[in-house]
């Protein structure tokens, strides 16, 4: 990365912050702006015609939010390295946004050198969070830990129900609605499910269901 350029990608409905953003990376010599999009439609219309080394993508966006675009552009682009870069530090907004394929999530009120050193953390293909992001999601984890060490090993009904809808890549929110209960919830017995199946993301939950005749590709 010496001498290349790490082009980057801002999607963000306000003006003002685009303008301010693009003035803090200006100087940046390892940075190259490659453009600027104003709704979720506009990113993957972007990226499908030339996808950015790294995009930066508010969640909170007209026509289709941040979310969903990075869903979308992560199943058309599994290698895609996409950071959240959002003022909401919501533990189901953190959660929702690195199911959908997020590298990094930084808050709006980072500095330059942080937002800097998130694009080329993502850039080498390492996650990156900011400071308060992460101890969001330790505290989901401490929050839950001692209703993990009372569960039994084997899966529950509810447990197996779950694990096959979130292979039908469902959110979180929409487990929830399905099964009448808050999504607060829901992401706990995402967090049983991975300690019990010992996977670690989504992908290593549809694996132990495929492995175990929990889902079945056709189903």
């Amino acid at each position: 990365m010496k001498n290349q350029k790490i082009k980057v990608l801002i999607a963000d409905d306000h003006v003002i912050f685009r303008e301010g953003l693009k003035m803090l990376l200006k100087p940046v010599k390892q940075i190259e702006l490659a453009g600027e999009v104003s709704d979720g439609r506009e990113l993957i219309s972007f990226a499908e015609n030339e996808l950015p080394d790294v995009i930066l993508t508010d969640i909170k966006m007209p026509v289709i939010d941040g979310i969903e675009a990075t869903r979308k552009l992560c199943r058309l682009f599994p290698t895609a390295r996409i950071i959240a870069l959002s003022t909401y530090s919501d533990e189901h907004l953190i959660i929702e946004m690195l199911e959908a394929g997020a590298r990094g999530y930084v808050l709006k009120n980072a500095d330059t050198d942080e937002v800097v050193t998130a694009i080329k953390t993502v850039y080498e293909h390492k996650p990156y969070f900011s400071q308060e992001i992460t101890q969001s999601l330790l505290k989901i984890v401490v929050e839950r830990q001692h209703l993990l060490k009372e569960e039994a090993p084997l899966l529950s009904e509810l447990e197996k129900d779950i694990i096959r809808f979130i292979c039908r890549e469902m959110t979180s929110k929409q487990i929830a609605e399905r099964l009448n209960t808050s999504q607060r919830t829901i992401e706990g017995f995402r967090v049983k499910i991975m300690s019990k199946t010992g996977a670690r993301n989504v992908a290593g939950i549809i694996t132990y269901a495929l492995q175990h005749g929990i889902y079945k590709e056709d189903s």
